[in-house]
């Protein structure tokens, strides 16, 4: 490839777009090709001229009902060789095309606000970012699962090289590295919403942000690197391929080209908002902009364009206007400029601006290293005295604001200055203007609410430093000042995002001992009780077969159940216990008869059903204070396997306010003795259809708050976590809820990591073989999470056999 000298030009300018083009991604098919997106609702894919110089569209695709935001290429599968093109937008939809039709192949619903980011991984996975402030994982046309822990809207998403690690980036300021489903770590540092990523290695990734910084980051949470030199919102970041080097955009008309670690480059181009760009296999850089057209630039000098279209560019760009309002070119007093002689002095360095006075004109110039010349960029109009950083106030139609927000009534129309101070009233400020601009009075509620929202907090007075977002409707940071709130404004004044509620994250230590597994002791306090967990064998059970290749393991039809006990050991500490409980708690002789016949009549098969005044009793009993309740949780335990009791305590009535009871002992703060024996009560919940509808109904929080308890050293909690998983596993696959599944394999791929106990990872084992089986869906899922490497290590376990057994027959399926 003949070289341009290392510095970047333009290759050619491609229309198409009628609005802002707001994403580029290369793509699979034809070579040398990609896709852009805009807010005139369509997608389309260009395809490199055979002259080698230019683009063709070569296919129009519609789709969104409102403005498309992202879009990313789904690698190629066997049924789609070329690969498939996924599009998000502000109608909350991600459409799904092929590469020769116009219209959907499907379209994925679940997000409640507009889809801002698309990241493909392996094995067709999709992770979308949302406005909504959560990121969802796709498999074909199903969600996977869905990871909450922002507060605000997540603007960027990755799936790390790495299966089953995930990033978002997120208006909180924070990023998030997410693994299987979970967080895993908190990124802090930027000051203001992130915007951008992009991967340089299974170990390092960048991000950009509304700061103006860029930061490298290693997955272990340290923050290596800061790069400074835009002077506005950064939108995206793009690296280029095997390489550490990368170009970014951004809201100061600029695309700049970073090279080890240095700006090297910085073309201005004649639009305000630079939204996107993307990196070429051949290193050209795509760049879609504000004013609907794509720009494509490049080193090599036989795909620069000629020198009539350069001109015409430099013509163009010399033409537009620099608002002094932005800040971009710095602090701006026209009386104390220079004259047009001052470009007679060569520049020091690639990108240096220079302003010039030129009568009553202000002109802005570049210095370019590579034609030794100032390049007119454009003139300077709203120059004075005074600027928004100097006086803390905002310039507008020739008067000082404290905000000059911009409005986008609709996707078709103009956007609208809305001035405002904080000593005016926001529903008279918001009724002249929609009066002065001749707008429908119905929009008074949500104008006065998005500027009520946007300067909550300001006392009059105050002064303020943030422009807007001309796209999110955000403030604008100023580098070198200081944020003055943790809240960022939403997205969209006319969308309902006025403010995001919270999700939660943990962060759990891990720990792990190496009790031995055959014998339990003090788990419960009872006096030198056994109640160890033995390994399930048998028939409806599994025996290790080391002879046999027949899998006997998965898939599990049935429940695995907790049956052992001590009768006569519970009886005596209940008896115990209820001498220490509170007055109106306390059981009467009557009670403990009726609680003695319960355990008798659950534990013996018998065909006689416990009475209703005993299952009174026996509830009264397990609402006992949480110090003294787990002889009467391990009954419940015992009890709840009877049909009746399971009727009883499980049935749509009734069944809400008993699992909300055992959710409570479920805390990880609680006493170790509540949490094994509500885990194993859950399990047996499993025996009875009553109890299975519960426990598949309250799933989702069932299985988040026990994941919780993971991070302990009980080896006896953690095969009673892995029993319930594997019970779950049983029901999943009898229905196919891929949405249960992906809940499922999240647990078990978290699970496996800090578990010792080879009981639990036997019983982990066969409930991800009883997942996957039969389910295509699945094992991509499985796949995509990383969860075959996370297993391999069991395939050499000799003793029990079944773990290795067990572990080769799952990675047969995967």
């Amino acid at each position: 490839m003949a070289s341009g000298g290392g510095r970047y030009r333009l290759s050619c300018s491609l229309l198409g777009h009628e609005l802002d083009v707001r994403g580029v991604v290369a793509g699979l098919y034809p070579p040398g090709a990609f896709v852009s997106v805009s807010r005139d609702r369509t997608t389309r894919l260009w395809a490199p001229n055979s002259s080698n110089r230019g683009f063709t569209e070569m296919h129009c695709m519609s789709g969104h009902s409102n403005f498309v935001s992202c879009v990313c290429i789904i690698p190629s599968s066997d049924i789609y060789p070329r690969g498939l093109i996924a599009t998000g937008g502000n109608d909350h939809n991600i459409c799904i095309f092929t590469l020769d039709n116009s219209a959907p192949l499907y379209i994925l619903k679940g997000h409640k606000n507009t889809v801002c980011s698309l990241s493909s991984g392996k094995f067709g996975t999709l992770l979308s970012g949302s406005w909504d402030t959560t990121a969802k994982v796709w498999l074909n046309d199903k969600c996977m699962m869905t990871l909450q822990g922002h507060t605000a809207a997540v603007w960027a998403v990755k799936i790390l090289p790495e299966q089953g690690l995930m990033l978002t980036g997120s208006a909180d300021k924070t990023i998030k590295l997410w693994k299987a489903g979970r967080c895993e770590r908190t990124f802090s540092g930027h000051e203001d919403c992130v915007r951008g990523l992009a991967i340089l290695n299974e170990m390092e990734f960048l991000s950009c942000a509304n700061d103006a910084s860029i930061r490298r980051w290693h997955i272990t949470g340290e923050c290596l690197e800061v790069f400074y030199g835009h002077t506005n919102y950064i939108y995206s970041i793009s690296v280029f391929p095997n390489c550490k080097d990368f170009v970014t955009t951004a809201e100061d008309r600029s695309l700049r080209i970073w090279k080890q670690g240095e700006c090297a480059q910085t073309i201005r181009l004649p639009a305000q908002s630079i939204w996107c760009c993307c990196v070429l296999e051949n290193g050209d850089i795509v760049v879609g902009a504000s004013d609907g057209i794509i720009r494509v630039f490049t080193e090599s000098l036989e795909r620069t364009a000629n020198p009539e279209e350069i001109q015409a560019f430099e013509n163009e760009l010399s033409q537009a206007t620099i608002d002094s309002k932005t800040g971009d070119l710095g602090d701006i007093d026209a009386n104390q400029l220079p004259g047009r002689e001052h470009l007679n002095e060569p520049g020091t360095r690639e990108g240096q601006t220079r302003l010039i006075k030129d009568g009553e004109k202000v002109e802005a110039y570049q210095w370019s290293v590579s034609d030794g010349r100032w390049l007119k960029i454009g003139d300077v109009v709203g120059s004075s005295g005074a600027n928004q950083q100097t006086s803390g106030r905002v310039l507008y139609e020739g008067k000082e604001f404290d905000y000059v927000f911009t409005i986008d009534v609709n996707e078709s129309g103009p956007s609208y200055k809305l001035p405002y101070n904080t000593s005016d009233d926001p529903w008279l400020t918001a009724y002249n203007f929609l009066q002065k601009n001749d707008l429908n009075p119905m929009f008074l509620d949500q104008v006065a609410k998005f500027i009520i929202d946007n300067t909550k907090g300001q006392t009059l007075g105050h002064v303020n430093t943030d422009f807007s977002d001309p796209f999110t409707g955000g403030g604008r940071y100023v580098p070198g000042s200081s944020s003055g709130s943790d809240m960022l404004a939403a997205a969209d004044p006319f969308t309902g995002s006025g403010r995001y509620l919270p999700g939660s994250t943990s962060n759990t230590g891990v720990s792990s001992t190496g009790v031995d597994r055959f014998i339990v002791f003090a788990v419960l306090p009872y006096a030198h009780l056994h109640v160890g967990v033995t390994s399930y064998q048998g028939s409806g059970v599994f025996q290790s077969a080391p002879f046999k290749t027949l899998n006997i393991y998965f898939p599990k039809k049935e429940a695995v159940t907790f049956d052992q006990a001590n009768l006569t050991q519970i009886l005596g500490k209940l008896k115990e216990l209820n001498g220490t409980a509170p007055e109106e708690q306390k059981l009467t002789e009557d009670d403990l008869i009726l609680l003695e016949k319960i355990l008798s009549l659950t534990c013996n098969s018998s065909a006689e059903g416990p009475t209703t005044h005993q299952l009174q009793t026996l509830w009264k009993a397990v609402n006992w204070p949480e110090d003294i309740v787990f002889p009467a949780l391990d009954i419940l335990r015992l009890s709840i396997r009877h049909p009746t009791v399971n009727e009883n305590f499980c049935n749509e009535k009734e069944g809400a306010q008993f699992s909300s009871h055992l959710l409570k002992l479920l805390n990880p703060k609680g006493k170790p003795a509540n949490q094994l024996l509500t885990l194993r009560t859950l399990c047996n919940c499993f025996i009875g259809q009553a109890g299975q509808r519960l426990m598949m109904s309250q799933r989702e929080s069932l299985l988040s708050q026990a994941i919780e308890l993971k991070s302990g050293s009980n080896k006896n909690i953690h095969i009673a976590l892995a029993t319930l998983t594997l019970n779950y596993s049983v029901c999943l696959h009898k229905n196919h809820n891929i949405e249960g599944k992906a809940q499922c394999l999240s647990v078990i791929s978290t699970v496996l990591e800090v578990v010792q106990d080879l009981e639990a990872t036997f019983r982990l084992l066969v409930a991800l073989g009883t997942l996957i089986s039969d389910d295509s869906n699945a094992v991509q899922l499985a796949k995509s999470l990383g969860v075959d490497s996370q297993i391999k290590k069991y395939g050499s376990v000799s003793e029990p056999a079944k773990v290795s057994e067990c572990c080769r027959f799952v990675l047969n399926l995967l």
